[in-house]
C-alpha cells in the first residue's frame, strides 16, 4: 500500500460537490461517499481538516446582483457553508470517525467558534475537523479561506476537489480541444491567469509555499488518491 505524501492536510470541498448529479442541496449518496473518502485519509494516519463551501445553497457575489447588500449577502452564504459542514459531520460520524466542526462564525449552540489553537489540537488528537464560515469575513472566498487556513494550520499542502481532474488553460466543459497541466508552479499558474483558486487565496498558498493538488472528486476514493499522490491530478508547486 502506497504511504501518504502528507502528514496535515487541508481538503477544500465546494458546495457543488455535495450536490452531486443535482442543481441544488445536498445529495445523500454523495455526501457518504465523502465522508468514507475523508474516514480512509484518516486511516491513513493523515490529519484532515476540510473547507467547505456553501455555493449549492446560497453564493454571495451572485446573490449580491439581486439587490441584497453584498455583506448581507455574504454573511447567507456563511450560513450556507455551516448547514453543509454540519450535514457532512453527521455522514462522517455514521461512517465511523470522530469529527469536530468549527464555524469562523460564532454560533455556540451550533458548533464550536474556530480558533487556531483549537483547531489544530483537534487534528493531533485525531479528529477530522470540518471549517465552516469561511474566513468570516464578507468579500473573501471559502478558496480564500482554504488557503488560510491551511497556511495558519501548518498543512503541508491544499487538496482542492473540483468537478474536473485538474487544471486546464481553458474551461474543458466548453472546449474539448483544452490543454490539461500534470505539474505547474505556483508563478506558471499565475502569469497564465489559471483559476485555480481566486487572487487572494492563490497570494496566501505562494506566501506559504504551499502545494496545491487538484482533482476530481467525482469518483470514490479521490482524496485518498491524492493524498498518496496517485490518481489523476494538476500538482501546483512553490
Amino acid at each position: 500500500m502506497a504511504k501518504p505524501h502528507y502528514k496535515r492536510v487541508l481538503v477544500k470541498v465546494s458546495g457543488e460537490a455535495l450536490q452531486g448529479s443535482g442543481t441544488e442541496g445536498l445529495h445523500a449518496p454523495t455526501l457518504a461517499r465523502i465522508a468514507a473518502d475523508l474516514v480512509e485519509v484518516k486511516k491513513l494516519g493523515v490529519e484532515a481538516a476540510v473547507m467547505v463551501g456553501g455555493g449549492n445553497f446560497i453564493r454571495g457575489a451572485d446573490l449580491a446582483e439581486t439587490g441584497i447588500e453584498r455583506a448581507a449577502a455574504d454573511a447567507m452564504g456563511m450560513l450556507a457553508t455551516v448547514i453543509n459542514a454540519l450535514a457532512l459531520e453527521g455522514a462522517i460520524e455514521r461512517a465511523g470517525a470522530t469529527v469536530r466542526t468549527l464555524s469562523a462564525v460564532s454560533m455556540p449552540s451550533v458548533c464550536e467558534p474556530y480558533a487556531r489553537q483549537r483547531a489544530s489540537a483537534h487534528l493531533k488528537q485525531g479528529h477530522i475537523v470540518l471549517l465552516a464560515g469561511g474566513t468570516g469575513n464578507p468579500y473573501f472566498t471559502t478558496d480564500t479561506g482554504a488557503a488560510l487556513r491551511a497556511a495558519e494550520l501548518g498543512c503541508d499542502a491544499i487538496l482542492k476537489a473540483t468537478q474536473v481532474d485538474g487544471v486546464y488553460d481553458s474551461d474543458p466543459k466548453s472546449n474539448p480541444k483544452a490543454k490539461r497541466f500534470d505539474k505547474l508552479t505556483h508563478d506558471e499558474a499565475l502569469a497564465r491567469d489559471l483559476k485555480v483558486l481566486d487572487a487572494a487565496a492563490f497570494a496566501l498558498a505562494r506566501e506559504a509555499k504551499l502545494p496545491i493538488i487538484v482533482f476530481s472528486i467525482r469518483e470514490a476514493g479521490a482524496i485518498t488518491a491524492a493524498v498518496k499522490g496517485e490518481g489523476k491530478a494538476t500538482i501546483i508547486t512553490p
